[in-house]
């Protein structure tokens, strides 16, 4: 007997791919033994604003929640499953039809009769759920179940694992700022502020650039790392409550190549460099003061030389800036910060995530207020 002949049908996972592909590698050694599970999928929990938003699946079909969020809070039948701490066998989905949620609506016109979702925790705390769909009825028995249960924990600790490694960039970031006492306007509403509203451009224009659940949510995650070169620009530059002199604007926007290096440092001494999306935090942090008629630095890129993601970031973050007080301003209201936005507009921001920003209004009002300023923004 050739002692070489079994093919290890999860060696995919050794790869250095995005969590997606992944995610496809294990749905296909499960429809080896249950062909009638035809789509899996995951949703990450957002703590601090409770939503629970799509994350990544694996069916090649179409896909019936994309780009999708809801608040947690007003899903009782996924509460129960967080009460309980338990998960949750539906072998007949039709006992939804009558609700009012729309992603229960969306997975009925699908086509799909059943499911079996998993909580998914870290450390005993909710991150999100583990969704298993079928087409048929009734097909999660006992027996079924046992044998998908190791596969879902498998699947929730390859996700922890490509998250924790984000997780420890900005944990390393935040560690360092802490200890050498950095003080600057990046706040911690600021970040939560700016990224989300990172996410919500990224979520409106993803149809025309093709961003997966995925990739949105890592923009989400990099944008609160775009100003990192700030840690290499004097306090004194940082917190002057009057303008620059030219010398000192000029160390500022140095802050972007700071930036860049700093990233290329932590992606070298952590070995991040497998990260499926570490150019996107490169590019965030390099390039989010570049401007789309070509006078922004640090390179004087122009139009769509800027990739998609510091064009998206430069917008949030701008916003942001104008609506938050700083010691060097007061804020603006979102009528005046919106309509210089827009004015703009072709000129600095690139115009359809500016359009996104605007028609996302009722959300980033919603974001103020979860979180509102301290004393300095």
């Amino acid at each position: 007997m050739d002692m070489f002949t079994h093919n290890d049908s999860l060696d995919g996972l050794d790869s250095n791919v995005a969590l997606g592909k992944k995610l496809a590698v294990i749905h296909e050694t499960i429809r080896a033994s249950y062909p009638f599970i035809s789509r899996i999928a995951a949703a990450l929990y957002d703590e601090k604003t409770d939503i629970l938003k799509t994350f990544v699946y694996s069916s090649t079909e179409n896909q019936p929640l994309v780009h999708y969020q809801a608040k947690l809070g007003e899903a009782s039948s996924l509460l129960e499953i967080v009460r309980l701490k338990r998960p949750r066998v539906v072998n007949d989905l039709g006992i939804f039809d009558q609700g009012q949620h729309e992603h229960t609506h969306r997975i009925r016109e699908q086509g799909y009769s059943s499911s079996y979702t998993m909580p998914m925790y870290a450390r005993g705390t909710l991150f999100g759920f583990l969704f298993f769909n079928s087409s048929e009825a009734a097909p999660f028995t006992e027996e079924v179940l046992r044998q998908l249960d190791p596969y879902g924990h498998l699947i929730a600790l390859t996700i922890i694992n490509d998250l924790a490694s984000v997780q420890t960039l900005l944990a390393t970031v935040k560690t360092a700022r802490d200890m050498g006492h950095l003080r600057d306007d990046e706040t911690g509403a600021h970040q939560d502020r700016m990224s989300r509203y990172a996410r919500l451009i990224a979520r409106k224009i993803a149809p025309k650039h093709g961003f997966s659940d995925e990739h949105i949510e890592n923009l989400f995650v990099f944008s609160v790392l775009h100003d990192i070169g700030k840690m290499g620009v004097p306090d004194g530059i940082l917190l002057k409550p009057s303008g620059l002199t030219e010398d000192e604007f000029t160390q500022m926007k140095s802050h972007t190549i700071k930036g860049r290096k700093l990233i290329d440092q932590l992606v070298e001494n952590f070995d991040f460099g497998t990260l499926p999306h570490i150019a996107v935090l490169r590019n965030i942090a390099e390039l989010h003061h570049e401007a789309m008629d070509g006078s922004g630095y640090p390179n004087g890129h122009k139009g769509e030389e800027i990739p998609i993601e510091a064009r998206i970031t430069s917008v949030a973050d701008v916003f942001d800036a104008l609506t938050s007080r700083r010691p060097y301003k007061e804020a603006w209201s979102n009528d005046e910060a919106f309509a210089m936005i827009q004015r703009l507009s072709g000129v600095k921001f690139d115009p359809d995530c500016v359009q996104a920003l605007i028609d996302g209004r009722a959300e980033i009002e919603e974001i103020q207020r979860q979180f509102r300023e301290d004393v300095v923004g």
